[in-house]
């Protein structure tokens, strides 16, 4: 920044851009200083029009240019994921033009660049840097309708169809949901959240209907949002039908309405109109606003805390839930996300490690391939631009192992794993774990069946690792060692062992195979945390805390793949000795021991800068014998918290402190 102005690149030469270079100039604490363009010609015409002294032919010239401050990201939805990643990576601020992204998945991708680099983020969302939006969220705050019951917002227009336009392009993400149908929800929620007290509120529920046309485009749709405390919100958008766009908010004490939601007049007088029982009409003004001037200046306010309290991450990824969701309801989907798509990674650039990537390795028995310390479970994706982000931000962190199972999702863990492993082309980096024979298919038979149909869903000829995911001990344990050692001859299975499996079992197996020349079990996935045991969440699950397991796990060196390794949450703030609500974390988790282990966890985490679970991860890693965790992070940011646990030092004192 200079003379106190933040100065601006534009990243696109669009309509939208265009508004952006207009207005900043106007700003005390802006100033527009470049602007990029895939050609040259656009730049030039375009800094030319607007005053713009440095004009670029590329994008990614305007990253580079020393000049610029912050960048704003006007391009098309689908490049908003690319663009602002690596806007984020040349150490710019991003202001990026909604949606964030077209999903969740990928917008959570852009929050991790921003994280990592240290640098400003919104979703640009601009009427909620106006005075107006301000204004109306505060009149329900202060209570002038008394309890909001219901918030009906809209926001559609009637575009001529041209199947190749920005509005219907299935490749440009048309469609009104992502187009407009943000305001509203958006709008919604801020007040759903002004009634309670808070910034935004979510909804618990949504149900929708609405009409996708030939190129794949919801051209109208409506949606209902029901939240918590019995508000709830009727939605419209649409780019095919318009609407009033407008926002209604009626309470048990009146109604307002919003005419001009989205604009606030945009540098003109505005007004809301407030209708209470026995007053009168109430026009209430708000201050003038030019709306791309003021969400600049909202940005250059909130630089230093990297999130702007207009639109922070938490309200983008709460927003892009519904919107997820509205779409899911009527059942529209972009060619880009669906299951058999190529998809692409969020930075659009091939797959690669990063250098100060944190990841340690170890090694099974018999088994040639890196094994990263942590795995990362295949059982918490919902699709495959989900799955996709998860497991590329796990393998640029150094993650080299996925633990999968034929009964996770009903196989649909393994397609989504499979079909990943495609795209990249990565099979020879990364070390599959497969699962089968859980009860009640924990036979032989079963085993060789299910094998060949996850090998057909995973898209590849062998797993790396394979563990019984339960042991029937009605069968004699040989019968179970001659059909593994089977597959492992013939290259489908490179090593194996048991989850769930007793000790005494697991040794007997052995016994076997040494005596009939098979290939031994060298692996073993029971539970074991910081946190003790004293049940397991499911049927048939084993856990080694105990003394005596632990003595046989050091004495046989034996490769531990513990599952539930964070002990359901227990040292991420959710256990408490007066709730009680998570009955199973009660259950499995909850003694005076174990409550005494989340102190000390902590008191270590706070002289060490880290969190309590990056303590008992690396708990874990402390052990001595071979431990690969088992993570099963839903989002980005929980495989983020997980990883400190790599390079936490404990010593022999500490590591017993813990559990003294």
């Amino acid at each position: 920044m200079t003379d106190s102005k933040l100065r601006w690149g534009i990243l696109g030469t669009g309509n939208i851009a265009s508004r952006f270079a207009d207005q900043v100039p106007t700003s005390k604490t802006n100033e527009v200083v470049a602007v990029g363009s895939r050609s040259l010609a656009s730049a030039e015409e375009f800094g030319q029009r607007f005053n713009i002294p440095n004009r670029h032919g590329s994008y990614d010239e305007l990253l580079a240019d020393e000049t610029v401050d912050a960048v704003y990201v006007a391009t098309p939805h689908p490049m908003h994921p690319e663009w602002a990643i690596k806007a984020a990576e040349a150490g710019k601020h991003v202001l990026c033009e909604k949606p964030l992204a077209i999903n969740k998945a990928w917008a959570e991708a852009i929050i991790e660049a921003a994280v990592r680099n240290d640098v400003f983020l919104m979703e640009a969302y601009m009427y909620r840097c106006l005075p107006q939006t301000k204004l109306v969220a505060q009149l329900i705050r202060d209570g002038e309708l008394g309890k909001v019951h219901h918030i009906e917002a809209t926001f559609a227009f009637n575009a001529s169809f041209n199947p190749t336009s920005r509005i219907y392009a299935d490749e440009l993400a048309g469609g009104g949901i992502l187009d407009v149908g943000g305001y509203p929800v958006s709008y919604a929620r801020l007040i759903a959240g002004a009634d309670s007290g808070l910034p935004y509120a979510e909804p618990a529920a949504v149900n929708a209907v609405g009409t996708v046309g030939e190129t794949g485009a919801d051209e109208w749709t409506a949606a209902t949002l029901f939240f918590d405390g019995g508000v709830t919100a009727h939605v419209t958008t649409g780019v095919h039908l318009g609407d009033l766009n407008q926002v209604r908010i009626v309470g048990s004490q009146g109604y307002l309405i919003v005419e001009d939601p989205w604009f606030g007049g945009d540098g003109k007088p505005t007004h809301v109109t407030l209708h209470k029982v026995g007053e009168e009409i109430r026009d209430i003004s708000a201050e003038p606003a030019l709306i791309y001037a003021a969400e600049a200046e909202a940005v250059a306010a909130a630089i230093a805390e990297r999130q702007a309290p207009e639109m922070n991450w938490a309200d983008t990824l709460g927003n892009l839930t519904v919107l997820d969701a509205w779409r899911a309801a009527i059942g529209q989907q972009y060619s880009s996300e669906r299951d058999d798509a190529a998809v692409p990674t969020a930075s659009g650039r091939p797959l690669t490690k990063r250098a100060d990537a944190p990841m340690t390795y170890g090694s099974v028995p018999g088994f040639d391939k890196q094994v990263s310390r942590l795995v990362m479970g295949v059982d918490n994706q919902h699709s495959l631009t989900h799955a996709a982000t998860v497991f590329d931000d796990f393998v640029e962190r150094g993650g080299t192992t996925f633990d999968t199972a034929y009964i996770y999702g009903g196989g649909y863990g393994e397609k989504l794993l499979g079909q990943w492993i495609k795209t990249r082309g990565n099979r020879d980096e990364v070390v599959v774990i497969g699962k089968g024979a859980h009860t009640p298919h924990c036979d032989p038979a079963s085993i060789t069946r299910q094998l060949e149909e996850s090998l057909g869903r995973l898209q590849t000829d062998h797993v790396d690792l394979y563990l019984m995911h339960r042991d029937n001990e009605d069968i004699p344990v040989g019968e179970f060692v001659d059909v593994l050692d089977e597959h492992f001859k013939a290259g489908r299975i490179k090593a194996y062992g048991g989850s769930n499996w007793s000790l005494e079992r697991f040794d007997e197996a052995n016994a076997y195979a040494a005596a009939n020349g098979k290939q031994p079990f060298t692996l073993l996935s029971n539970h074991l945390s910081l946190a003790r045991a004293y049940d397991v969440p499911w049927a048939g699950c084993r856990h080694v805390s105990d003394d005596e397991s632990q003595a046989w796990l050091r004495d046989r060196q034996v490769a531990l793949f513990p599952w539930s390794s964070q002990a359901r949450g227990f040292f991420t703030g959710r256990a408490k000795p007066e709730d009680r609500s998570d009955e199973e974390l009660v259950r499995c988790f909850y003694s005076d021991e174990n409550f005494r282990r989340l102190d000390r966890a902590r008191e270590l985490a706070t002289a060490k800068g880290v969190e309590p679970t990056a303590i008992a991860l690396a708990w874990l890693l402390h052990q001595p014998y071979p431990v690969f965790p088992l993570i099963g992070p839903r989002h980005i940011s929980e495989t983020r918290t997980s990883t400190p646990g790599l390079t936490v030092s404990l010593s022999d004192e500490e590591v017993a402190y813990l559990t003294a």
